[in-house]
C-alpha cells in the first residue's frame, strides 16, 4: 500500500521547482518483506514493514547520531527524487510493486496492524507526532490544529489520544461532524466570533495547511510564550506582525517529519492507542482522479493506493 501525500502532488506539479523525470512518488509505504540481503539482521522475509519519507542519510554527522536523520547535515536521501548515495541515480517511491531500502530506514509494524491504514502513519503520523513530542504536549493542555486533511486529522487523533483538548480549524463545513466524532472541537476559519473568543487560549498550534494563508490570526490564539508549528506550507510564510508577536512573546517554528527512532515510536504509539487514519482505498488507475479530489478537499482523510493490483 502507498498513501497519497499532498507532497506527492506538489512534486508532480513542480510546485517546489523542476524535477527530474521519470519520477515515482510515494513516501507512505507498507507491505511485506520479499527478500533480504546477507547482512540484514532486523527483518526476515514475510515481516510486515513500513517505509516513510527518507531512505538514507550519512549516519555520521551530529544530527544523524542524535536520531535526527531528517536533518542530516550532509543531506538526507528522501524516498523519491533524491540522489541515491549507492547508485548515483534518483530514488523512486512507493507507487510501485516493490522498493529496495536500507534496513535502518525500515520500520517493523506491530502484529495485527491493518496494513491498509498504517501507511499514512509513516508521513502524516510522524509529521504531527514529532512537534507534540518536542514541544511536550501533555494531558489537559490545549492544542489547535489548522487544516484537517491527511496530516491534520492525524494531529487531531494523536492530540486526543494524549489527553489534550483539541480544537480543529477547517474551511470545509462537510468535515465538522467528522471532527466531532474524533473527539475535537471544530471551528470554521470564517467564524469571527469563535476566533475572537479563542484568542490567547492555546498552549500549542500545529498548522498542516499546504499552501500560503494568513497566519497571524492563528498566532493571536496562542497563550503567552506559546508556539505555532508549521508542518504544511513549505514556501515563504508572510503576514506576521512583529509587534503582536512581541506582546505575546509568541514563536512560529517549523518541523519536518521525524527521525527513525521517533518514527518507530509513533508506529508503536498508534498501535497501542488504536490511532489509525481514516482512509479511502483506491486502485493505481484512480490516482489522477484522487489527485484532483485532494486539491478539491474532497477526501476524508487520506487516499491509500492498493499496489497489489498494479
Amino acid at each position: 500500500y502507498a498513501g497519497i501525500c499532498h507532497s506527492d502532488i506538489h512534486t508532480v506539479d513542480g510546485d517546489w521547482g523542476q524535477n527530474a523525470y521519470p519520477l515515482v512518488p510515494g513516501h507512505e509505504i507498507v507491505g511485506r518483506v520479499t527478500a533480504v540481503g546477507s547482512d540484514v539482521t532486523r527483518f526476515r522475509v514475510g515481516d510486515s514493514v513500513g517505509v516513510g519519507c527518507m531512505v538514507d542519510s550519512c549516519g555520521e554527522c551530529e544530527n544523524c547520531r542524535a536520531d535526527r536523520e531528517q536533518n542530516c547535515l550532509r543531506g538526507t536521501t528522501f524516498t523519491y527524487g533524491s540522489l541515491d548515495r549507492v547508485t548515483g541515480g534518483l530514488t523512486q517511491g512507493g507507487y510501485s510493486k516493490s522498493v529496495v531500502v536500507q534496513e535502518n530506514f525500515v520500520v517493523g509494524l506491530p502484529e495485527g496492524m491493518d496494513l491498509s491504514r498504517a501507511a499514512p502513519i509513516l508521513c502524516a503520523g510522524i509529521t504531527t507526532f514529532s512537534p507534540m513530542q518536542h514541544w511536550e504536549l501533555t494531558r489537559g493542555q490545549r492544542v489547535g490544529v489548522i487544516g484537517i486533511g491527511g496530516l491534520g486529522h492525524m494531529a487531531v487523533k494523536l492530540g486526543v489520544a494524549r489527553g489534550a483538548q483539541v480544537t480543529a480549524f477547517t474551511t470545509s463545513p462537510g468535515k465538522l461532524d467528522a471532527i466531532r466524532a474524533m473527539g475535537a472541537e471544530p471551528v470554521q476559519w470564517s467564524d469571527r466570533d469563535a476566533m475572537q473568543r479563542l484568542r490567547g487560549s492555546f498552549d500549542l498550534m500545529i498548522s498542516t495547511v499546504p499552501r500560503p494563508f494568513e497566519i497571524q490570526p492563528f498566532v493571536d490564539l496562542l497563550k503567552l510564550d506559546a508556539t505555532l508549528v508549521n508542518v504544511g506550507q513549505l514556501g515563504t510564510i508572510g503576514g506576521l506582525g512583529g509587534m503582536r508577536m512581541g506582546f505575546g512573546r509568541h514563536s512560529v517554528a517549523g518541523s519536518m517529519i521525524g527521525g527513525m527512532a521517533e518514527t518507530r515510536e509513533v508506529v508503536d504509539y498508534c498501535a497501542h492507542h488504536h490511532v489509525l487514519p481514516d482512509v479511502e482505498i483506491i486502485s493505481p488507475e484512480e490516482i489522477d482522479r484522487a489527485y484532483r479530489r485532494v486539491k478539491d478537499k474532497d477526501v476524508k482523510f487520506r487516499f491509500v493506493i492498493d499496489m497489489r493490483s498494479a
